[in-house]
């Protein structure tokens, strides 16, 4: 179908473009911006007259909970969020059961979400069989399945040994290693942050050593061994620090962290908030605040929604016997938007940590960006417009997110996908 959005305020950060303009799409691509191709006919118009107009959002850890846990959320469910939240590609962590470490596994997964015809999808394949830590998985079969990098989830891996042997496998062929640092037996048994909150409400804390110890390891195999090394979900300013350290000493690494570690510390825990049971777990203020610059710096190259469905009763328990994690997918927007304009970004370089700069670290050359041939992958949103954050309002199976009952900017209006309309607000 040929398709014109018209009068929309188009931001493309890949292009470093923002301004108003036509786009024309026509057989599922950008065809052209600004002037209609020869010979283009539209069968449907879409104004966005006070809209922005941007590549669809990228998201890098997206679980959607299946297979082997339908009872949190179900495929149809998560697309369906992900379309209403303007997320046109998602990373899939490996981390379901059974754990994305066969190939049959991978292709049933990428088969199924085409069927439905929503988001694309990009399964992260097991580092080691079963996240067990024990044998590497078989990953020049996972890549031929679909898989685009490797992690271990939030699962660590106690021997280092092994580790060193799955990134030197990796290397040698040039696979992604997604690592989220967390020391193995630093911190466990912890449910929060080691520090005032977790003291004053008797939790077992898990200190910023746990993410430290694991990162430097992480980081002297990989100089080593010379892997292509993303850090997931960064929550310490000591952390990022490690990173930098790094980096000046020329490694090439990337790290992202989630929507909920820049706009939360450890205080909003509250009185035993189980929504803010998190892995890993929200830190200090200092350390929030710390993210949050250095993601508007672009030291951290990249923000996602790390969206965990829980089920109700996973969240009805105590704090330290309820289900870790946060629903994000339709929030990723609104998010963002809150983050960059507290930060006294441009929408242009907001945008950007959640298209163009998420599409580098996936290895995504068709999506991310508006450019005349990519995918038409798109959003139409209003920034203007506030959504109200509630349970009824979430079409993720999930309700669990710290950020019910707030209202947010970011309304999306269109979600496109390869072209076709798939979402209208």
């Amino acid at each position: 179908m040929n398709i014109l959005i018209s009068n929309g305020r188009v931001v493309d950060p890949a292009n470093r473009s923002d301004r108003v303009q036509d786009v024309y799409i026509a057989d599922g691509k950008v065809a052209a911006l600004g002037h209609a191709p020869a010979g283009f006919r539209a069968e449907r118009t879409l104004d966005a007259t006070g809209r922005v107009v941007a590549p669809g959002f990228i998201d890098l850890a997206a679980r959607l909970r299946e297979p082997g846990f339908e009872y949190r959320a179900t495929l149809e469910s998560e697309m369906e969020a992900a379309m209403a939240g303007g997320v046109t590609s998602l990373a899939i962590p490996p981390d379901t059961d059974p754990a994305l470490d066969e190939p049959g596994l991978v292709e049933m997964l990428c088969y199924r979400a085409k069927k439905l015809n929503r988001a694309h999808i990009y399964p992260v394949g097991a580092l080691t069989l079963g996240l067990k830590g024990e044998r590497l998985s078989e990953m020049a079969e996972l890549v031929e399945a679909g898989c685009v990098a490797f992690s271990q989830a939030n699962v660590p891996i106690v021997d280092n040994t092994v580790l060193l042997r799955a990134l030197q496998y990796a290397a040698t062929f040039d696979f992604r290693v997604w690592l989220q640092p967390i020391a193995p037996f630093l911190g466990r048994g912890g449910h929060a942050h080691d520090g005032e909150v977790a003291t004053r409400l008797g939790l077992a804390g898990i200190p910023v050593a746990a993410e430290t110890v694991a990162l430097y390891t992480y980081l002297q195999l990989a100089k080593l061994t010379g892997a292509r090394l993303h850090i997931t979900r960064l929550s310490s300013a000591a952390g990022l620090a490690l990173i930098e350290q790094a980096r000046a000493e020329g490694m090439d690494v990337s790290c992202d962290v989630s929507i909920n570690h820049v706009h939360l510390s450890d205080m909003d825990i509250g009185y035993f908030n189980a929504n803010c049971h998190l892995v890993p777990p929200l830190r200090s203020q200092r350390d929030r605040e710390a993210l949050a610059r250095g993601l508007a710096e672009g030291r951290i190259n990249a923000l996602c929604s790390d969206h965990t469905p829980v089920d109700d009763d996973g969240k009805q328990a105590p704090f330290s016997e309820s289900e870790p994690g946060a629903t994000g997918l339709e929030l990723l927007l609104p998010l963002t938007l809150k983050w960059a304009a507290d930060a006294g970004l441009s929408l242009l370089d907001g945008l950007a940590r959640i298209t163009s700069d998420a599409a580098k670290i996936v290895g995504i050359t068709k999506a991310g960006h508006l450019s005349p041939g990519a995918r038409a992958d798109i959003c139409v949103f209003d920034p203007a417009a506030h959504i109200a954050i509630t349970r009824e309002q979430l079409r993720s199976q999930g309700k669990n997110t710290p950020f019910l009952g707030l209202e947010l900017p970011g309304k999306v209006q269109y979600t496109l996908v390869e072209g076709q309309v798939m979402y209208e607000g």
